[in-house]
């Protein structure tokens, strides 16, 4: 299995990247979301990967974090999702965006991807839902919230948390950080930060 590539990004098409590690230039799969992130051509890219084997093919798929490798390989899994079909989501909606619309089962924004209809989307929802871990916190286990501190931000943190969750992060990892974040952000913003600190380890 190949993990990552870095080397010369020497090409860019709508759908797909190529770049040249050590004379050889890998064919990589992209999301438009991978693409925003990559520098110009004829600089040094590295993108993490996945090997799709089919029948009649081998084609390697090139992701820009960890967080969306992950998220294409949850909605692989889904039944009648493809991997076309998976970079056609994270064309649409980065990481953060797709489990919030998992966790609250927002439908409507999946849709938007091309190719994506009501039916599918459902069926994304309903079956990575059910992969969402079930969390017992008590009260010591949350952020506490200072004096003053509206009702909202307790509840984006709790959502925060679900919506990790979906992208396979446990509340015990997820917690600490949280608490270290400010309470007023929005639930993408807790999510990015959270994602970006595990990253970083």
């Amino acid at each position: 299995m190949i993990y990552s590539v870095r080397g010369n990004l020497i090409h860019i098409e709508p759908t797909f990247v190529v770049i040249e590690c050590a004379g050889v230039g890998y064919k990589c799969f992209t999301s438009m979301n991978t693409q925003r992130q990559l520098p110009k051509l004829n600089n040094e890219a590295m993108l993490y990967t996945h090997l799709v084997v089919r029948e009649d093919a081998a084609e390697l798929y090139g992701f820009s974090s960890t967080s969306e490798l992950s998220c294409f390989k949850l909605l692989t899994s889904v039944t009648k999702v493809g991997p076309k079909a998976a970079i056609s989501i994270l064309s649409e909606l980065s990481p953060e965006q797709l489990a919030i619309c998992i966790a609250s089962s927002d439908c409507k924004s999946i849709t938007r991807a091309n190719g994506v209809g009501l039916k599918l989307a459902q069926r994304i929802v309903l079956e990575l839902k059910d992969k969402l871990k079930v969390f017992e916190t008590s009260d010591a286990d949350m952020p506490t919230a200072g004096s003053g501190t509206a009702e909202v931000s307790f509840g984006n943190t709790q959502k925060a948390v679900e919506a990790l969750a979906v992208l396979g992060y446990d509340s015990a990892e997820v917690l600490p950080i949280l608490s270290k974040l400010d309470q007023n952000k929005s639930v993408e913003d807790l999510i990015a930060a959270v994602l970006r600190e595990m990253a970083a380890r």
